[in-house]
């Protein structure tokens, strides 16, 4: 079975009412999310606002950029050293 996929806004949403004391079963039923997902997205999102998680999000994305940018350059330099090396 696919599960749901949640934006961090949603998260942030849905994560609200916990902390004004609303009991965990019920923002599960009413979401379809287990008291597992709510915990962890509770450890990983909790006291950031909705700015912080668009600044995130978009820090992530330049990481990942950066990470496949720094893999490509490695792997031009190891094919550039390998060709150095042959003895012609």
């Amino acid at each position: 079975m696919k599960g749901k996929w949640y934006i961090e806004q949603q998260i942030l949403s849905i994560l609200e009412p916990i902390d004004a004391g609303q009991p965990l079963a019920e923002i599960t039923w009413l979401h379809g999310i287990t008291v597992s997902t709510l915990h962890r997205w509770k450890a990983k999102y909790s006291g950031m606002t909705k700015n912080e998680t668009r600044r995130f999000y978009l820090l992530e994305e330049e990481n990942r950029h950066l990470k496949k940018l720094v893999t490509d350059l490695s792997l031009d330099d190891q094919v550039l050293k390998e060709v150095v090396a042959k003895k012609w």
